[in-house]
C-alpha cells in the first residue's frame, strides 16, 4: 500500500529558520561586547538608583597643578592619577567629594568630578573637565557598586587603601588631604 501522507519534515530549512540563525549568529558577537553588570552594577543586577541630587551639584574651581595629590593605583599603572586637594570635602556619614585628574603616558589629561560613598563601596561621577577648564554634567546619575578590576583601579584605591579603609578615621577634608600625602593604608579594605 501507498502511503499518501504528506511528508511533514523538510530536508532544508525553510527561508525564514536559515534568516533567524543568521540573524542570531550575528548578534553574538555584539553580546559580548556589552558591559557584564557585575562590574556596573549593584549586588541585583541593577545600578543602585539615589534621590538624584546631580542637578544640584555645585563644581569646584577647575584644579591647578600645584593643589594635586598624586596616588599610587598599582605598581605596573602607566598613567599618573592625582587628587585635586582644593576640591577635596567629607560629609558627616563619609562620602568623599574630590576631583580626579588623569594623565596618560602619552599626555592625555581626563578631569572628573565625582564622590565615594564609604558606607555603601560606592562611586558616582558628577561631572567632566573640559579643555576650556569649564566643566560639564555627567549624564548618568547613579551611585555605582566599586569593584576590584584593573579598568576601574583608581576607584577601588581610593576607597580601599585611602578614604575608607579600616582603622582610618576620615572626619574631613584635612584627614583626606593628610591621608593621601601619606601615601595611604596599602593593606587596605577591598570593595
Amino acid at each position: 500500500m501507498k502511503n499518501v501522507l504528506p511528508k511533514l519534515t523538510r530536508d532544508r530549512p525553510s527561508r525564514r529558520a536559515t534568516w533567524i540563525s543568521r540573524l542570531a549568529c550575528g548578534l553574538l558577537p555584539l553580546a559580548v561586547l556589552l558591559p557584564s553588570p557585575a562590574f556596573s552594577a549593584g549586588d541585583d543586577g541593577e545600578a543602585t538608583k539615589q534621590p538624584t541630587e546631580a542637578s544640584d551639584v555645585k563644581f569646584p574651581p577647575f584644579p591647578q597643578p600645584e593643589n594635586l595629590i598624586p596616588f599610587v593605583v598599582s605598581a605596573t599603572a602607566d598613567s599618573k592619577f592625582m587628587i585635586d586637594s582644593e576640591s577635596l570635602s567629607v560629609t558627616p556619614d563619609r562620602v568623599v567629594y574630590y576631583t580626579l585628574v588623569i594623565v596618560s603616558s602619552a599626555g592625555a589629561r581626563n578631569v572628573s568630578y565625582e564622590a565615594i560613598r564609604c558606607a555603601t563601596a560606592e562611586r558616582r561621577v558628577y561631572g567632566f573637565g573640559r579643555s576650556d577648564d569649564t566643566w560639564s554634567k555627567a549624564r548618568g546619575d547613579q551611585w555605582l557598586r566599586i569593584q576590584e578590576s584593573t579598568v576601574y583601579r583608581q576607584h577601588a584605591a581610593l576607597f580601599g587603601e585611602y578614604f575608607c579603609t579600616i582603622g582610618t578615621s576620615l572626619r574631613d577634608a584635612d584627614d583626606a588631604r593628610r591621608i593621601l600625602r601619606s601615601g595611604g593604608n596599602r593593606a587596605g579594605t577591598r570593595p
